[in-house]
C-alpha cells in the first residue's frame, strides 16, 4: 500500500533541536529498504496560494485554505505492507518529535 505523510508543524510540541534532526538516517533507511517513494519540504505557508472555481471562475486567495498554528511544512510518500507499518515509519520521523505526521493512505486512480 502506499501512504501520504504530511509533516506538519506544531506550536505544541517540544521545542525543535537540531541535533535531534536525523532526517537524513531517516531518508536513507526507508530508501534501502525501497520503502520511500518520494518527498520533500515545502515553502512556507506565506509562499501559498489556494485555487478554486466559483460560478465559472478562477479564484486565488493568498497563503494556505485552512487558517492554523499548524502549517503543513513538508511530505514523504512511502509503501508498506500496511497501517501498522506506515505508523512505524511515521513514529521514527524527526518530525513526529516535534511537530505531526498526519498519515493518509493514499487512493489509486486505478
Amino acid at each position: 500500500m502506499e501512504f501520504l505523510l504530511l509533516i506538519c508543524t506544531d506550536p505544541t510540541a517540544p521545542e525543535y533541536v537540531p541535533a535531534e534532526d536525523n532526517i537524513e538516517e531517516w531518508v536513507s533507511e526507508l530508501e534501502a529498504r525501497g520503502a520511500r517513494t518520494g518527498g520533500d519540504r515545502l515553502r512556507p505557508a506565506s509562499d501559498a496560494v489556494t485555487v478554486a472555481v466559483r460560478g465559472g471562475e478562477t479564484v486565488v486567495s493568498s497563503g494556505p485554505f485552512v487558517e492554523s498554528d499548524d502549517r503543513l511544512a513538508g511530505f514523504d510518500t512511502i509503501r508498506c505492507a500496511d497501517l501498522d507499518e506506515a505508523v512505524a515509519i511515521a513514529a521514527k520521523h524527526p518530525m513526529a518529535k516535534f511537530g505531526r505526521i498526519e498519515i493518509r493512505p493514499v487512493w489509486s486512480m486505478e
